[in-house]
């Protein structure tokens, strides 16, 4: 039971809920759209948990679930972008453990947040674009093509973990809210201010409207929160940030992931702090 608390966090910390109830709300929003992506995430979520363990890291981290969200996204990640087969599964393990060994180390220099996951990704898909010419999983289903911001909001959260379903994205507001609801609020602004800014920067309806606009900015948000004035204007400033970041390196062909929430919250916690805080 302790165990399964710890994997629960695990799913939770990918958006900063240290919460049992909160990981099993994104759990089942995942399973609600996808019961091989359910799997998937909870795969993954173990492997790195175990890795963990057999590593001997720091106990703490490990029960606060600090070891498993990167894995739970890197396992969702290898299949979405690519077929359910006997290399992708080798994958798929492959991944979550070096998702751990990575957070490992980065966080001795920085906040690692998702950037282990984004770095592992980024590997896993240059092996096997370029390396093995294994082809990208078709898109399953193409967002309607008139501007709906709420659908768009809904998507936000889904696409956090490569979810694109509107009550999988309600599921995952649920998550955050049960937990902390000034970062729910915050996330909530995040998904509608980064979708309108996409539309300022006219970026394609349908791209909005399937969250790609706002995830980004829902992980700075809840990254920043705090009560101050202060905080929200940083907050403000990391969501039109991030969504221009992420419209900018989508442009060169680059499968963006987490990076520009991750670089955009470095980016204002050096400006805030005017250091890093490693974590030993």
């Amino acid at each position: 039971m302790r165990f399964l608390q710890i994997i629960l966090r695990g799913i939770g910390q990918v958006m900063f809920q240290n919460n049992v109830y909160s990981g099993l709300l994104f759990l089942a929003g995942i399973f609600y759209n996808s019961w091989l992506l359910g799997l998937a995430a909870l795969s993954g979520t173990l492997i790195s948990t175990v890795t963990a363990q057999l590593l001997k890291f720091q106990k703490e981290d490990i029960e606060n679930g600090l070891y498993g969200f990167n894995g739970t996204l890197s396992g969702i990640a290898v299949l979405v972008f690519f077929d359910l087969n006997l290399i992708s599964l080798v994958t798929l393990l492959v991944a979550s453990v070096l998702s751990t060994i990575v957070i490992h180390f980065l966080k001795r220099l920085l906040p690692p947040f998702t950037a282990p996951f984004v770095l592992v990704t980024w590997l896993v898909l240059g092996f096997f674009l370029f390396l093995f010419k294994i082809p990208l999983m078709p898109t399953s289903s193409a967002p309607e093509h008139t501007l709906n911001i709420m659908t768009a909001a809904a998507n936000s959260f889904g696409q956090v973990m490569l979810q694109q379903n509107v009550i999988t994205g309600l599921f995952f507001i649920a998550a955050i809210s049960i937990n902390d609801r000034l970062m729910a609020a915050y996330a909530i602004y995040a998904a509608l201010l980064a979708g309108l800014a996409g539309v300022v920067l006219a970026e394609p309806d349908s791209w909005i409207n399937g969250g790609l606009a706002g995830y980004n900015a829902i992980l700075c948000a809840i990254a920043l929160t705090g009560k101050s004035r202060q905080d929200f204007l940083w907050i403000t400033l990391a969501i039109l940030i991030s969504t221009v970041l992420n419209i900018a390196l989508a442009k060169t062909g680059l499968i963006t992931l987490t990076a520009p929430f991750v670089l955009t919250t470095w980016l204002i916690l050096f400006f805030k702090e005017g250091k890093f805080k490693p974590q030993k």
